[in-house]
């Protein structure tokens, strides 16, 4: 236990103050922003622009470019999820959640495989096409954008692609030096598989 406590925090014995404090900022808006979601609350989307801002900063001050665009397309998502749930369907009734179409499961595959190509792109240009890490980042990068995506257009399937790449990012942050944020991956993992069951209530009840 002492080990692994030990490992856990002497990965920050070379970070600033601020940043740690704004880490820890970020983790816990970033929690806030999932239990959100997972109640179907407008509140997801302010809560989550708080914490993707503060690790927009902080990953590119760091160089995991990768994580970084994750943070942005979040942010950028959260602004359009917002119009989107706060559209009216009609004179009584707001976006409600719902199923992905044939149209949209396309659409997805071409999100998934240009993030991909776009990631690619980048960590070539940058010269971060140095490890195994670079890989995994590609493909959670794919896999959150899609999620990031569904859950802005309320889609119930939005919660399948969280719990995926919550599951692979736990240790891959861990492994980074990013034990809070490794940890918060965790919750969100846990938070994910209520929420998608919250989701499937709320969407038989619907019917």
């Amino acid at each position: 236990m002492n080990q692994l406590t030990e490992f856990i925090f002497n990965q920050y014995s070379s970070y600033e103050t601020l940043d740690i404090v704004l880490e820890v900022i970020a983790v816990i808006f970033g929690f806030l922003s999932v239990w959100y979601s997972k109640q179907n609350k407008i509140l997801v989307f302010p809560t989550g622009m708080i914490s993707t801002s503060i690790f927009v900063y902080l990953l590119f001050k760091w160089g995991l470019l990768g994580d970084m665009m994750i943070n942005a397309y979040y942010f950028a998502m959260s602004v359009y999820g917002w119009f989107i749930w706060t559209r009216k369907v009609d004179p009584s009734h707001y976006t409600p959640i719902s199923r992905t179409t044939a149209a949209e499961k396309k659409k997805s595959a071409l999100i998934f495989v240009s993030t991909l190509v776009f990631v690619f792109l980048v960590y070539f240009q940058q010269g971060k096409w140095t490890g195994w890490t670079a890989y995994v980042d590609t493909m959670t990068t794919g896999v959150f954008f899609v999620g990031m995506w569904l859950m802005a257009k309320r889609k119930i399937e939005n919660w399948i692609y969280w719990i995926i790449g919550d599951v692979i990012s736990v240790p891959l942050y861990l492994y980074k030096g990013l034990a809070f944020t490794s940890l918060q991956y965790l919750l969100f993992t846990i938070i994910a598989i209520y929420g998608y069951l919250s989701w499937k209530k709320i969407l038989n009840s619907d019917r």
